[in-house]
Parts: structure tokens; sequence; C-alpha cells
């Protein structure tokens, strides 16, 4: 069993990120954020999977393909739901992009370009039902974009596509998905000029 304080994550880092971040007008995302800041200013051990009172900061990704037409999305067995890639915190993640980035690799395969810019696009805190001896839980999820450098093709064995953004409410995304991926979408426009 490794110990909870292993995580190098810095607090200090995550927390000026999360400040900086401007949710503008969508209500649900600013109490995500205020809720964020109270649990890493509060919590001894934020990142920590186990830490289910009330929860843990996760790392989600909304890739874009190179053409700005599809959203990578992956099949999450234990909510039944298609979503955008993104798990937990894991030793050896240097910061929270980093371990969205990882968790993009592991749940399709698909390796995304270091060089690419990333940005986080939303701050949502949504509750994980109880399953596998673990307790119902918030997670408190950073969404960061990222754009893939070629549309690959997700490796066998891995439940993920490639969703045409039109396609989103067909496939069930939810209202944090779809602004995350409207504003992964204007940032992608952005850093290309």
């Amino acid at each position: 069993m490794r110990d909870p304080g292993d995580l190098d994550i810095s607090v200090p880092e995550v927390l000026a990120l999360i400040e900086a971040f401007e949710p503008t007008d969508d209500a649900h995302a600013v109490a995500s954020v205020d809720q964020t800041l109270e649990l890493l200013q509060y919590a001894a051990f934020p990142f920590d999977r186990v830490n289910y009172d009330p929860g843990h900061v996760t790392a989600s990704a909304a890739v874009l393909s190179p053409d700005r037409q599809h959203v990578l999305l992956v099949y999450h067995e234990r909510l039944g739901r298609w979503l955008q890639p993104g798990g937990h915190i894991e030793q050896g993640d240097a910061t929270v992009q980093d371990a969205a980035r990882r968790e993009v690799q592991e749940e399709t395969g698909i390796q995304l370009d270091d060089a690419l810019p990333s940005s986080l696009v939303t701050v949502d805190v949504h509750a994980i039902p109880s399953a596998r001896g673990e307790p119902m839980h918030m997670h408190f999820d950073l969404m960061f974009h990222f754009t893939a450098p070629v549309r690959a093709t997700p490796h066998e064995g891995h439940q993920a596509l490639w969703c045409p953004i039109a396609d989103l409410p067909r496939f069930g995304a939810d209202r944090a998905l779809m602004r995350g991926v409207a504003r992964a979408l204007r940032a992608a426009s952005f850093s290309r000029d």
C-alpha cells in the first residue's frame, strides 16, 4: 500500500490553475470551481483516489481531432456511458495535465504530442455511485483540451471512438462534456491563430 502523500502533484500549482480559469456564465462550473478550491485548501490528500470524504481530484481530456470535427470518447463500463477519457491521479504524474494525457493513452492507445498546447476547459464536480467496495463519493474533475496530432484509430481492445462533435447529444454527452468541448474548440481556434 502506498503512502497517499507520495503523489507528485503540487497543490499550489493546481490552485493557481483553477483560480485562473474563467467559467463565465456556467453556473455549474462556477460552483465546481468553488468546491474544488475548498477541497484543495482543506483536504489532507485531495489527489488520493481513496479520499472518499468528500472525494478527490481527477483529470480528463477533451481531445479534438486535427480538423476539430471530432472528439475522442471512451465507453465507461461502470457508468454505462460514453465519456471523455480520464481518471485518477497516479504516482509519477507531475501535473494534472500529465494525468489527463496518460489517461488518454491508457484508455485509447492514442499518443498525444507533448509539444501541442493544452488548457483547462472546465471544472466539474459530480457524484460517483458506490461500487466494487467504494462508497459513493465525489470526483472533482479538471478537464483539459488537447488536439491530437493525427486522427489515429484507437487500439483494438479499447472501447473508444472519434465522435463527430455534432453527434455528442446522440452519444448522451452531459452538459459538462458539451461545455468542455465548446471551450476546447475556442481554445484550438485561438492557439491556431
